[in-house]
């Protein structure tokens, strides 16, 4: 089975309905900020704080390349398919499916998240403005747009759907 890469915003459930997903499948599951953290030795606020947002990005590019050779499903960080690079290497190797939620729905999941340090450094309306402007990078990257609403396992099964 080639890999099944999940993107978009923070909090649309690329984990949740990630790891039911890839249950259904019989196959593996991957969060991408997991391996990175793992691989990192550190947190990701830490990453951040001690090497900056430019090498966590490009521990995403890394990371999507290693993961491009597993079979299974792959929750991409919220950044990870903004880099053109990234998009690609992802593509080749599987298929990238765009989990499309509305910002209040996002927001409401993320918001307090002290393990995301793009929403802990910015405002309510800075995140609607990043969500703004992310959703077209994502549906332009993707395979498939599948909507995020109603439960994890209806997003799961319609993944299902969509991918056969």
């Amino acid at each position: 089975m080639r890999p099944i890469y999940l993107c978009g915003f923070m909090g649309c459930g690329k984990t949740t309905a990630g790891k039911l997903l890839a249950e259904k499948l019989g196959c593996g599951f991957y969060d991408m900020d997991d391996y990175i953290t793992e691989k990192e030795k550190m947190e990701i606020p830490r990453i951040f704080a001690e090497k900056g947002e430019k090498y966590f990005r490009e521990a995403e590019t890394e990371a999507i390349r290693e993961l491009a050779e597993k079979s299974g499903v792959i929750a991409c960080g919220g950044g990870a398919m903004l880099k053109k690079e990234n998009a690609a290497i992802a593509s080749a190797a599987g298929t990238v499916v765009y989990i499309d939620v509305p910002f209040e729905t996002c927001y409401s999941r993320i918001s307090g998240d002290k393990n995301r340090p793009i929403v802990m450094n910015n405002t309510k309306e800075e995140l609607e403005i990043i969500y703004d402007g992310r959703a077209p990078v994502y549906s332009g990257n993707a395979a498939l747009t599948i909507s995020g609403s109603g439960s994890p396992e209806e997003i799961a099964d319609r993944i299902i759907s969509a991918v056969n």
